[in-house]
């Protein structure tokens, strides 16, 4: 799964509020660790704190790429929202 797909997948979860940041923050930490080459909206989101929804919605919105929409779909539809 692609990062953009995942992103929108957060920044729904956030907003619609059946995702926390911890989750988010916890995703960056783990990208981090493995990513052969890091960017700075998975820096800015790892070193955030639980209340920084904000920030963290705007750093989601920075990250590139084409989400997939059956994949993005399938992430919704396990979480109950079409």
């Amino acid at each position: 799964m692609n990062y953009r797909t995942k992103a929108e997948y957060y920044i729904k979860g956030i907003t619609m509020g059946f995702v926390e940041a911890t989750e988010v923050i916890a995703w960056c930490d783990e990208i981090v660790a493995v990513a052969p080459k890091t960017e700075d909206w998975m820096l800015e989101i790892s070193s955030s704190g639980p209340d920084d929804r904000m920030s963290i919605l705007s750093q989601l919105n920075t990250v590139k790429g084409e989400a997939d929409p059956v994949e993005l779909a399938a992430l919704l539809k396990a979480k109950g929202v079409s």
